[in-house]
């Protein structure tokens, strides 16, 4: 792992596969360990340069007040764009997951030559907060047993990753895979005050970010190949809001994994680092000087 600054800033970054590969970027959710290592490692194996990714306030990237953030969603796409522009020789292949796949949305929309390709995991078409009409919102029932849940000792290590366990229990996650990642994250954190604890163990700086203006009319704008991922079992964003990406981004591929939440388990790295491959075909070619 190490960092590299863009936009004035340093994101946290941890690479897998050949520097001179096709680069795929991968926004996390808000930290880089949103992304398996089991993905990353089959990426690489099949020929890809993984670059996976903190959010601003979040791991490795630079921290200043989660409670009170000075950047936008905007802010965070543009950052996508310079991270790719700093890290390859042309467009990267972006990929985000729960709210990082907003973060990709919009980076996508407003930095359209940055990429070459598209990967969307378990997200939604619009900003945190009440969804359109026509999309599911999260399931009440799980929420409120989500939330009701009272906070851990942040500075208490094992606490955050019992937290951490029960609630992907909750959501139909793997417990013992979100244990062992959250006590990673909480060992990445650069502090064990509340705020930045939240910020990376549970997005919670998104609640307070701006993310206007709305980007759900622009999704048809979107040019390059794109792949939609969502767990049939999600409850936070459950998969009609996938299902609304896909329909909207022209030409978009949905990949439903049935037995998958909000998490992409390792049994389904093979079948999702095959779609993501199949995706980028193109841009490998174009970086042979080959056709697909």
């Amino acid at each position: 792992m190490t960092t590299v600054e863009v936009n004035g800033i340093v994101l946290g970054i941890e690479s897998f596969g050949d520097d001179g590969a096709p680069l795929v970027l991968l926004a996390g959710s808000t930290t880089m360990l949103s992304w398996p290592d089991a993905l990353c490692e089959r990426l690489a194996a099949g020929g890809r340069r993984v670059v996976r990714y903190d959010l601003r306030d979040s791991g490795a990237s630079t921290t200043t007040d989660p409670e009170a953030p000075a950047y936008t969603l905007r802010d965070l796409a543009a950052d996508a764009a310079a991270l790719a522009d700093a890290l390859g020789d042309g467009p990267a292949h972006l990929a985000g997951i729960g709210v990082g796949g907003m973060v990709a949305q919009v980076a996508a929309l407003d930095h359209p030559g940055a990429f070459s390709a598209l990967t969307l995991v378990g997200t939604r078409p619009v900003a945190p907060g009440p969804p359109d009409d026509d999309l599911p919102d999260h399931d009440r029932a799980t929420m409120s047993r989500l939330f009701a849940r009272p906070m851990p000792d942040w500075a208490d290590r094992e606490a955050v990753a019992e937290f951490a366990a029960v609630g992907a229990e909750i959501l139909a996650d793997d417990p013992v895979a979100a244990r062992a990642v959250a006590a990673r994250m909480w060992d990445r954190t650069p502090s064990t005050a509340s705020p930045v604890q939240m910020a990376n163990q549970m997005g919670m700086v998104f609640s307070r970010l701006d993310c206007a203006p709305r980007w759900r009319e622009r999704l048809p704008e979107i040019a390059v190949p794109t792949l939609v991922v969502h767990g049939r079992r999600n409850r936070f964003f459950p998969v009609g809001n996938g299902e609304a990406i896909a329909r909207e981004i022209p030409g978009a591929r949905l990949l439903v994994l049935e037995e998958a939440a909000t998490a992409i388990p390792d049994a389904a790295a093979e079948v999702v680092s095959e779609a993501m491959l199949t995706l980028g075909q193109g841009e490998v070619a174009a970086a042979a000087g080959t056709d697909a």
